[in-house]
């Protein structure tokens, strides 16, 4: 009787050894084919904003390289913490869901609130695309035809100047502070669910200013729809020579959102690699290259391990920053 038994379990576990090692190897045969069905792509902001902009820029290069659709899904709420919170902890690492990472607001979700418990930790970062500098932005009826306009208008009127940013903890958010906090002025914050709704208000004239990013108005300014009035970067840009930057005007105030892809953390190996080489190779093409330029969307490819550091340094940038002001700005 004992033989028996014994000789049932050695059946079973060579049964289980079996089904187990098949499982793996199907499990790797998928890994070497992917991928070979849509990938999905979350998106933490409604669309029109900075997310958006990069999907139309750099999709359709994704899916010729890998021939499989791309297809966005937008969960906007919480600066972008709602679709993040779900990339990092309900998200099966097969790699067929992957999400648009934003700096500096995926950090400064968690830094400012620590009831958001994801971190870049959690995630596997793959390639940043782009860095969008900031700009401030006013409908085309605004009596703001200058930034000096703005200016003394929010030194006449202080904490009355309405400034539309694209979510608290945004980048758009940090650089009102950090413009506050140079100029010595005080605006009235006003947040929306991304770049789009902002931008929008302010060419409706439901707020006095956007501060924004220069990609994602562009089109807008370009049509003449939107005024620029200074960009929160180091030099001008050739897309709009007659910008000045708040640095010539004697604040420096350097800004913007870095924006790229990452994955659930613990996709496999082979799959990650396919992914690298795919950014890679697209980040290298001419007619991205172009279009980019075209929006205005200056490129900033970091590949891998080199977008990982970036995160991880911009957490403490940001660490510091928010340390500064805290206490003059709560957040509910």
């Amino acid at each position: 009787m004992k033989k028996r038994i014994g000789r049932g379990i050695l059946l079973l576990s060579a049964f289980v050894l079996v089904v187990t090692t098949l499982i793996h190897a199907e499990g790797k045969r998928e890994e070497a084919k992917f991928p070979t069905k849509p990938i999905t792509v979350l998106q933490g902001f409604k669309p029109g904003g900075g997310s958006d902009a990069l999907a139309q820029l750099v999709q359709p290069f994704l899916e010729k390289k890998l021939g499989v659709s791309f297809v966005n899904q937008y969960i906007p709420g919480a600066t972008g913490a709602i679709a993040w919170t779900q990339l990092a902890k309900q998200t099966k690492n097969d790699g067929y869901t992957i999400s648009i990472t934003n700096t500096p607001m995926l950090m400064t979700n968690y830094i400012m609130n620590p009831e958001i418990t994801y971190s870049v930790d959690d995630l596997e970062p793959l390639a940043n695309i782009v860095t969008d500098p900031g700009i401030i932005v006013v409908g085309k009826n605004s009596p703001f035809q200058s930034v000096q306009d703005f200016l003394n208008a929010v030194k006449a009127n202080p904490g009355k100047i309405t400034v539309a940013n694209s979510g608290v903890g945004g980048d758009d958010f940090f650089t009102t502070l950090i413009f506050q906090k140079e100029t010595g002025l005080k605006v009235q914050m006003v947040p929306f669910d991304g770049d789009g709704p902002s931008w929008q208000a302010a060419m409706a004239g439901k707020v006095d200013v956007s501060f924004n990013n220069l990609g994602v108005t562009y089109p807008q300014i370009r049509a003449g729809n939107l005024r620029a009035l200074a960009l929160f970067a180091e030099k001008r840009d050739s897309m709009i020579p007659e910008v000045p930057t708040m640095k010539e005007i004697g604040f420096n105030i350097i800004a913007g959102s870095s924006r790229g892809y990452s994955a659930p953390k613990g996709i496999p190996e082979q799959i990650k690699k396919v992914y690298l080489k795919a950014f890679e190779e697209v980040a290298k093409d001419p007619a991205l290259i172009s279009a980019a330029n075209a929006r205005a969307l200056p490129m900033d490819v970091k590949i891998g391990e080199e977008y990982r550091v970036y995160l991880k340094t911009q957490e403490k940038v940001f660490k510091e920053i928010w340390n500064e002001v805290k206490s003059q700005y709560s957040v509910k």
